[in-house]
């Protein structure tokens, strides 16, 4: 069931919402809670019924070994028992991502090396699974340090599987998260929240439907080519799908936000403006900032971080993208566009030890420039597609430079190409449309009339041609 879909919007969050709201008021704290993550597991559930056994079986393990190792820490402080157990619980929830994601990979590749002819499996990957399994393991990590509160099961199964975050991120922190569900706050429908949701939902839906669904179009017919693409056309081709990729997963984040909200539930914003970053390091901040800081908290200080000599320092930094690209999907593509980016922090890092500075426009065109080429790569089915793309991209597909007047390229799409161009540098990111400011640890809805019409205009919009076309997956739903 995706966010964009009639039986989502019509159907589900309603039921969701006043279900949710109904039980508040029972007196009852953990029924409106019990409902949503029944919610949840029908919301993932409604995809692929039979992998809410994966998901239930992940859940209960995972409850009970982080119950059993914080109560360990607690009484004892961290032991050999604890971390014992957080080995095994490490080990199980790899284990399951690797034999559901990589299974295949792993054959083929061996297949390849030894000649062989082992059948792959041809698993169907479980929505999520990178994401439940990163969630729960820094989860497992926490209670091995200082141990964790004790919260119930309901609490804990909501944390995982609370349907707004659960798909594709944004990935959450225990702390930001549970002690959210344990507030009467919470419980107590507001307006102002609900206002402020919608409108983040809305602006969502928005840059799914309206932008990245219709760049995607031409960044898959360009890549779908069975002729040679001219440089013009391969440059455009990857332009269209760099800023599909940016609108489609801000627009998840943006959805899952606004959802939360009218749930009265805080979930961190995963974007700012990354296409506006001068460096390689400042882009890492602004871009799926959840998985920047879930990789710089559970892989690059655990490798020892900053905190060790400088040729260390930069293979822990090229070791923790190269874990991040793996994390993304099987395929040498993935491990390739990790490996690029891990070499560019750890060259940023030698540039910054050596006192070196670059204009500002300098470094956000080849910063732009240096991402760009790396989504090839994340993009490409393989390899070999990727290779060919960047050929193109060179004048060296066999079809010369070509000119602006091209099958591939309707004028529609040069002038949408141009727009979002636009929108991407200049115009205020999501935070920044809905108002959102921080005063004492409260988010307030600036309600701008002209702000309020445009997006409502626009909401309207997307909900029409989201009725008329067939909505698209978000493209991390692959992942």
């Amino acid at each position: 069931m995706l966010f964009s879909t009639s039986e989502f919007i019509y159907v589900f969050l309603p039921i969701a919402l006043i279900g949710y709201f109904l039980l508040a008021k029972s007196g009852r704290p953990w029924l409106p809670r019990l409902w949503l993550a029944a919610a949840s597991l029908f919301f993932y559930g409604f995809w692929e019924p039979k992998y809410l056994l994966l998901i239930a079986v992940s859940i209960a393990v995972n409850y009970v070994l982080g119950t059993w190792i914080s109560r360990l820490v607690l009484a004892d402080g961290p032991s050999r028992r604890s971390r014992l157990l957080l080995l095994i619980g490490i080990v199980l929830n790899v284990g399951a991502l690797i034999y559901f994601k990589y299974t295949d990979f792993l054959i083929t590749t061996f297949n390849s090396l030894t000649a062989s002819d082992l059948n792959t499996l041809n698993l169907l990957l479980p929505l999520g699974i990178s994401f439940f399994t990163f969630t729960q393991i820094a989860y497992l990590v926490d209670c091995s340090r200082t141990g964790v509160k004790d919260y119930s099961v309901v609490n804990y199964t909501l944390f995982v599987t609370f349907f707004p975050h659960l798909i594709a991120g944004p990935i959450v922190h225990h702390k930001a998260l549970m002690p959210q569900f344990s507030g009467s706050a919470q419980l107590r429908f507001n307006l102002d929240n609900f206002s402020l949701g919608l409108f983040i939902f809305a602006i969502g839906l928005i840059k799914k439907v309206l932008i990245a669904d219709n760049l995607g179009q031409w960044a898959n017919a360009g890549y779908a080519s069975e002729q040679p693409l001219t440089a013009i056309e391969a440059w455009a081709t990857s332009l269209f799908y760099s800023f599909q990729l940016y609108f489609d997963f801000s627009g998840y984040s943006d959805m899952a936000i606004g959802l939360s909200l009218m749930f009265n539930i805080r979930l961190p914003f995963n974007f700012n403006s990354p296409y506006q970053a001068q460096n390689i390091q400042d882009f890492w901040r602004r871009w799926h900032i959840t998985l920047s800081s879930w990789l710089r908290d559970y892989v690059y200080i655990p490798l020892g971080g900053k905190r060790a000599t400088l040729p260390r320092v930069y293979f822990n930094l090229f070791a923790t993208f190269v874990i991040g690209g793996i994390w993304h999907g099987a395929g040498w593509t993935f491990l390739i566009w990790g490996a690029m980016h891990g070499a560019a922090i750890a060259l940023h890092r030698a540039w910054q030890e050596a006192g070196l500075r670059l204009p500002g426009w300098v470094g956000w065109g080849m910063t732009f420039l240096f991402v760009n080429f790396a989504w090839v790569f994340f993009r490409a089915e393989d390899l070999g597609q990727a290779l060919k793309m960047l050929s193109s991209m060179f004048g060296l597909g066999g079809a010369g430079v070509g000119s602006i007047h091209s099958p591939l390229l309707p004028l529609v799409a040069v002038i949408s190409l141009i727009c979002v161009a636009l929108l991407a540098y200049l115009a205020p990111n999501s935070q920044q449309i809905a108002g959102l400011t921080p005063r004492a640890g409260v988010l307030r809805f600036n309600r701008g009339l002209v702000a309020a019409a445009l997006v409502g205009f626009a909401f309207f919009y997307a909900l029409v041609a989201q009725i008329q076309n067939s909505p698209s997956d978000f493209l991390y739903f692959n992942f």
